[in-house]
């Protein structure tokens, strides 16, 4: 692969983390530099955090400063937001929000990350999913906690890493700590909510990439609930092991995986995305897991095009992941529609999706609820 090719499909795999409204990049890698710090990987026995909780009323949701460790991008306080609901039934939320892998991506001027902490009301609160009062949100009583994502790394990154100068001559130095952050939101589930029966890992774009792990880590840590994978806006994302290994340098992605037996033949080359769900499903096979996707998500339609992959062919790509994880003998249920719009799990369109009969908000309550589900996917995959 020659090196102008293999900048423009790094792009690609990092971008597919992207929302719909992120800014794409379109400027070369700048100098990189080694990776400098990184963080002990949390295990699944780790114990909760003392986080500080700032009190809420029931219904609205309340502020949880994270410990030291947990922090942003720029090395800035993390905190993370927890509603309460019904006790046994948990839904934990990774947020999406960019992803950047060099100099200037990762250019905090760039726009192709979020570098901040942006709560639930960031997705349009009391919208889709978030809509609490709608009686037919499956969701509705349940108790959330919400994990902003603001480190670059799709949540599975655990080093600091001196990416050198940019084209704007800033030297960008970047904590990718997503895999701290979020492990310590998952073991604050634990503490508020140890006797949960049902665990929902949801997440949108660069928060669905991560689901199936976190799902793997929520199950060692609460054995006896029924946990259920629910990822939107990232079907797409391929398994290219040169990527794999120089994406995964750069975010430290080796220093965040579980202690499982079955890692213990991962290498930088072999952690990929459709391999998540491989090992969570292989690790922990009663995890039931699903993902949505629309069949010309246009962010991920972009960055393919750009990586010369045909806009026309993203649906095959999000096929051939399915097929893959299948073949390790992880099932892997999909709702796949039509169109152009990235992720709809916060947007109102949640309730009123239909495809072929099958209205996505029934598809997902009858999911989370433990009930047959069948594969929906578009005949006639159009833009709209």
């Amino acid at each position: 692969m020659s090196p102008s090719k293999f900048f423009t499909a790094a792009l690609f795999v990092c971008s597919l983390a992207a929302c719909a409204d992120d800014a794409p990049a379109t400027s070369n890698s700048g100098a990189t530099a080694d990776t400098t710090a990184t963080t002990e990987v949390p295990t699944a026995t780790t114990a909760a955090p003392a986080p500080t909780t700032t009190a809420a009323p029931a219904e609205e949701w309340e502020t949880v400063a994270a410990p030291a460790d947990c922090l942003c991008s720029d090395g800035s306080e993390f905190s993370f937001f927890v509603r309460h609901g019904d006790a046994t039934r948990v839904m934990f939320f990774l947020q999406g929000g960019g992803a950047c892998f060099d100099a200037n991506s990762c250019d905090p001027a760039s726009g192709n990350y979020s570098t901040e902490v942006n709560g639930p009301g960031a997705l349009g609160e009391g919208e889709g999913i978030f809509d609490f009062d709608n009686s037919q949100n499956p969701f509705a009583d349940y108790s959330v906690v919400f994990v902003p994502y603001c480190t670059g790394d799709v949540n599975l990154g655990n080093t600091v890493h001196d990416y050198g100068i940019s084209d704007s001559g800033a030297n960008v130095v970047i904590h990718h700590n997503g895999y701290v952050n979020a492990t310590t939101a998952l073991a604050t589930l634990v503490e508020l909510f140890p006797d949960a029966t049902e665990v929902v890992v949801a997440g949108e774009s660069a928060g669905s990439i991560g689901t199936p792990l976190y799902a793997g880590l929520a199950q060692d840590l609460l054995p006896n609930a029924r946990l259920t994978v629910l990822a939107d806006g990232s079907g797409a994302y391929p398994d290219i092991p040169v990527i794999n290994a120089t994406i995964g340098t750069v975010w430290g992605t080796q220093n965040a995986v579980p202690d499982w037996p079955e890692n213990a033949d991962v290498t930088a080359e072999t952690w990929s995305i459709p391999g998540l769900f491989v090992k969570a499903g292989t690790h922990a096979p009663a995890i039931t897991f699903a993902r949505h996707d629309y069949a010309f998500d246009e962010t991920q339609v972009f960055f393919g095009n750009l990586a010369g992959i045909a806009a026309d062919e993203l649906v095959t790509l999000i096929d051939l992941n399915e097929t893959q994880i299948e073949a390790a003998g992880v099932v892997l249920w999909s709702y796949i529609s039509p169109g152009s719009e990235h992720t709809v799990l916060h947007k109102p369109e949640f309730y009123t999706e239909t495809l072929n009969g099958v209205k996505l908000r029934d598809w997902v309550a009858a999911l989370i609820a433990g009930e047959p589900v069948a594969d929906v996917h578009c005949t006639t995959c159009t833009t709209g």
